[in-house]
């Protein structure tokens, strides 16, 4: 049986893992965090194709996930199909409305935007429910003879010497390992509140000025910010004050929300996915880089990335 170790423990790594599987590999995650710890589990995660590109690429994996979350809907794993206001401009992508079922998208009537949206489309998109679809991962890659070792790989040196198949789904980590200039943290600061009944939506359109809000089962979370290269992991503040400012002012609540957890993440920004071998070392795959897309694009990409490694004889 062919072996492959997996660098990474987020939404990429356990996707790339349980598609390797499906293809008949024998897997080892090797993470320096479990899963509960990683950027992954402190996201909104719904589907929505933020700041990932090549937007090309971005919308195929899209597409392939989406298909994927249609296939994976299952009680109590945290997968669902929601309406969600998406706020477009002249200048935005919106090729990725192109992706979805024609019944599932339409552009929004006037009397249905937010206050402050000129244009949105109203689209039924998959939510991830982080703490209980990546539990699901985990226990679906365990339960397929799925390996997982705490551990920390320091170099791609160390990594390659580990003599499988590696792909790397370290996120923001490679950027120590590779030593990647290209990629950057985008400091995102959330409120996870009680369930508010109102909406769910995200205007993106104006740069460090991010609102949205998503509704799940039990809860809602309120972002948000898209602060480039900021590597500050403590909650401000300032920020707390201005994203519930913004949730205001877009008039969808005249209340004010109450606050379960105020969390901060940084996303993985990168001028492209990193979506290939290495140069200098023939059995390592990069697979990182997809910024605030992450459960967006990531089943598109194991899919695409077995394709890809399959033919290869590392065992």
């Amino acid at each position: 049986m062919k072996t492959v170790t997996v660098l990474g423990c987020g939404i990429v790594g356990l996707t790339t893992a349980i598609k390797l599987q499906e293809q008949g590999y024998k897997v080892t995650i090797i993470a320096k965090e479990r899963f509960n710890k990683t950027l992954s589990s402190k996201v909104g995660a719904i589907w929505f194709p933020f700041e990932v590109h090549p937007k090309e690429k971005a919308n195929k994996w899209a597409t392939l996930a989406y298909q994927e979350y249609l296939l994976d809907i299952k009680e109590g794993n945290g997968i669902a199909f929601i309406p969600f206001i998406t706020s477009y401009n002249n200048e935005s992508n919106t090729d990725w409305t192109n992706q979805l079922p024609k019944e599932s998208v339409r552009k929004a009537l006037s009397a249905e935007l937010p206050k402050g949206i000129e244009m949105a489309y109203i689209s039924i998109v998959p939510l991830a429910e982080p703490l209980l679809y990546l539990p699901y991962l985990f226990t679906r890659f365990t339960n397929n003879g799925g390996a997982f070792k705490e551990q920390q790989i320091i170099s791609l040196q160390e990594a390659a010497n580990l003599n499988t198949l590696i792909i790397n789904c370290t996120g923001l980590g490679a950027k120590e390992l590779c030593n990647d200039t290209d990629l950057q943290p985008m400091r995102g600061q959330i409120l996870r509140c009680e369930k508010m009944d109102i909406p769910s939506y995200a205007d993106s359109i104006k740069k460090g000025a991010l609102s949205y809000i998503i509704n799940r089962s039990e809860d809602c979370v309120i972002g948000g910010t898209d602060y480039e290269n900021d590597w500050n992991t403590n909650v401000e503040i300032n920020d707390t004050n201005l994203i519930i400012k913004r949730l205001l002012d877009i008039g969808l609540s005249q209340k004010t929300p109450n606050i379960i957890e105020e969390i901060v993440g940084l996303r993985p920004k990168r001028s492209a996915v990193r979506f290939e071998f290495d140069e200098n070392f023939s059995n390592i795959f990069h697979n990182y880089g997809h910024g605030g897309a992450g459960f967006t694009v990531a089943w598109g990409c194991a899919i695409d990335l077995v394709e890809i490694v399959k033919h290869e004889i590392y065992y």
